[in-house]
């Protein structure tokens, strides 16, 4: 199914993008979290109109694509950023924020398929490459900073990726010996469903039998019929 996407999606594209992904991905993931919309002829052709626009304001020789390197050597972006305790961010900051940050902050056109960097999703000082032209690029100072706060030192935010690898490290380990422990116990399940099933069947009449007591008793033989009773008195 193919969808525009509206946002960044790790993995799937940049926002403007048209991609296919799976019908069940798009609808039950992309659309509901308004991340993505269903491509109509219509949008799509909006969309390439516009890219053709930004793209008569990008560098077209090597002598404007040096001219803009100039200036961007000389460019700090920052982005005011939520994060958590141990600096990862709640979201990320994308090709595409910077990509806007650059036309908003120096009205420079970059296509965002050349700013070379994945998604950042901590705070930090980075720089990222740019491509301008075929043989111009740049790296652009870039500043992630938790909100309403200050960038720590370098020292402090190793120390903080080191705690959060930390943890996920030990949540990844309690997973992993969870899944040890089940798997156990299922074979110790297994073998006992074996052990009942290679186990002799009971007949089941033989419950019923009545337990025998030694040889049967013999029948006592009849007693002989008493004597004849005496003759008759002989007259």
């Amino acid at each position: 199914m193919e969808v525009i996407l509206l946002k960044d999606v790790d993995k799937v594209g940049l926002r403007g993008e048209v991609v296919n992904v799976a019908r069940g991905y798009a609808r039950n993931f992309l659309l509901p979290r308004k991340l993505a919309e269903q491509a109509t002829e219509g949008r799509v052709a909006e969309l390439k109109r516009r890219d053709d626009q930004r793209a008569r304001s990008e560098a077209r020789t090597v002598e404007q694509a040096n001219e803009i390197a100039d200036v961007l050597r000389k460019t700090v972006l920052s982005f005011d950023v939520k994060s958590g305790p141990t600096g990862a961010l709640f979201g990320s900051v994308t090709p595409t924020d910077i990509a806007d940050e650059l036309w908003r902050t120096r009205k420079i056109r970059v296509d965002r398929r050349k700013i070379g960097t994945d998604a950042i999703k901590r705070i930090g000082r980075y720089s990222i490459p740019v491509q301008i032209f075929e043989e111009v690029s740049v790296e652009v100072k870039t500043l992630v900073v938790p909100e309403g706060g200050e960038l720590p030192p370098e020292e402090e935010l190793a120390a903080m990726e080191a705690a959060e690898a930390e943890a996920q490290a030990a949540v990844q380990a309690e997973a992993e010996a969870h899944r040890a422990e089940a798997a156990a116990e299922l074979e110790s399940t297994l073998e006992v469903e074996e052990e009942q099933a290679d186990a002799p069947a009971e007949d089941p009449a033989a419950e019923h039998e009545p337990e025998s007591e030694g040889e049967p008793e013999e029948e006592p033989e009849p007693e002989a019929e008493a004597e004849a009773e005496p003759e008759a008195e002989r007259a």
